[in-house]
């Protein structure tokens, strides 16, 4: 579901149309533009969620909000890519699937 600016706004009373408007201009949210301004999906709203519980609830400052965004950015990407590797790898034969857990278990220095 897409919301508006005033949607959003409506849905968490304690973010002003200034702060949101700056989250979006320092990239800490990042909305579509449609041809009536931003556009925020379940994905932005989620991270104004997490922004606020941030900056509310874990007293962290406006320095580190960014820092933390593109760390948690970091980890997603990066579980996406673990998931396409283990679906590539569901996809081989077992004998090759057997190769690489055996690789894997390993220790280091050990393989060939």
């Amino acid at each position: 579901m897409k919301l508006t600016e005033r949607q959003v706004l409506e849905q968490f009373d304690i973010v002003t149309r200034k702060q949101l408007r700056q989250w979006v201009h320092s990239g800490w949210i990042v909305p579509a533009q449609g041809e009536r301004g931003p556009s925020f999906d379940d994905v932005d709203v989620a991270r104004i969620r997490l922004v606020c519980e941030l900056r509310r609830d874990m007293n962290v400052n406006d320095d580190a909000v960014p820092i933390i965004l593109a760390l948690l950015d970091q980890l997603y990407g990066l579980r996406r890519e673990l998931r396409t590797i283990a679906t590539a790898l569901l996809e081989q034969p077992d004998e090759v699937r057997q190769q690489l857990k055996q690789a894997l278990l390993s220790p280091i220095g050990q393989q060939h």
